[in-house]
């Protein structure tokens, strides 16, 4: 296994748990914003008025996405077992 290798699919890897986590984390984000943006212009502090909104948003966020991080996921899985061969073969 040469340095680039390790290289590639570390970038790879990083790369899709970049893709698997945006879906989540900017609906997380989006409502966030948007609740704390309320709480400040209606002086209203309440801690649960930001948690349970952004909770079920990213419920909502799971459940859309799901499909489509599985198969990200799956992709890359089938990929990384597709150039096993070539990394075992190189050493």
């Amino acid at each position: 296994m040469t340095d680039t290798a390790v290289v590639h699919i570390a970038m790879q890897s990083m790369m899709v748990g970049f893709k698997l986590a945006a879906p989540v984390l900017l609906t997380s984000l989006v409502v966030g914003f948007g609740i704390s943006l309320l709480q400040s212009v209606t002086q209203v502090q309440e801690v649960t008025l930001s948690f349970v909104p952004k909770m079920l948003a990213v419920g909502v966020a799971l459940l859309v996405s799901g499909h489509w991080m599985l198969t990200v996921l799956i992709g890359y899985t089938h990929d990384l077992f597709a150039y096993l061969p070539t990394l075992l073969s190189s050493s």
